[in-house]
């Protein structure tokens, strides 16, 4: 059995859906990294926007909805890896050595995948110390990841880094979507309280991890393609 270094689930018990409007998470802690956040990144629109994703994933009733629905759980978990990463990648000064995309590519997907583990999942909502660690490492990788895809000088390079993001994204959707029973002893009785068997509601999340996450990769991918596109050669100079 694994042991707990800070026992208990940050986001407090599961709430029902009569309560979950009255459920803000308003830790002094956290609200003060994120006013730090804003602070230092006032003068960058992307970083603000990432600051203002990251307080409705820990600071709206999402945080507490998360703790019971596996399926809140996969929004917030997007909103840190394919929202807020790639908003503070953006907003950090852009690097223009080696690529690194596949180097961070694969660190990411690994961390990603590795949470998702039932164990380790379980673990992250029942000892805070390991919620952190999980968020910490998925915001962390993620942000690195979207850096080298965003700060090359080779867009179609970062194109295809992002569509390979896209991809292992909707793998891991796909396989929570069609797993045959539940995976998470974390979800087993909560989303009952929500009309929703613990199956259905892991079902529910991996669609959402599925189709709707791929949603910010295509806009990077998109913008990406119009990139390459503008700094393309043309006419006589391409030949």
């Amino acid at each position: 059995m694994a042991v707990e270094i800070i026992p208990g689930s940050y986001c407090g018990a599961p709430p029902g859906p009569g309560v979950i409007w009255h459920s803000w998470n308003l830790d002094p802690v956290l609200l003060a990294v994120l006013l730090l956040g804003a602070v230092v990144l006032r003068r960058s629109p992307a970083g603000l926007a990432a600051v203002a994703v990251l307080a409705v994933a820990f600071v709206s009733p999402l945080c507490a909805m998360a703790v019971a629905l596996f399926s809140a759980r996969v929004v917030h978990h997007v909103l840190l890896v394919a929202v807020a990463a790639p908003l503070l990648a953006a907003a950090l000064p852009a690097r223009r050595g080696p690529g690194s995309a596949p180097r961070h590519f694969l660190t990411s997907t690994a961390i990603l995948w590795a949470w998702h583990l039932p164990a380790a999942y379980d673990l992250a909502l029942r000892d805070i110390a390991v919620y952190w660690a999980m968020q910490i490492t998925l915001l962390a990788t993620a942000t690195l990841f979207w850096r080298a895809v965003l700060g090359g000088r080779d867009s179609l390079g970062g194109l295809l880094w992002a569509l390979a993001g896209l991809i292992q994204m909707g793998l891991l959707g796909a396989i929570l979507t069609l797993a045959p029973e539940p995976l998470y002893d974390a979800h087993a009785q909560a989303p009952l309280l929500w009309g929703l068997a613990p199956l259905a509601d892991q079902q529910l999340g991996g669609l959402i991890m599925w189709v709707p996450a791929m949603v910010p990769y295509a806009v990077v991918i998109a913008l990406l393609a119009r990139r390459g596109w503008r700094g393309a050669p043309s006419g006589p100079a391409a030949a």
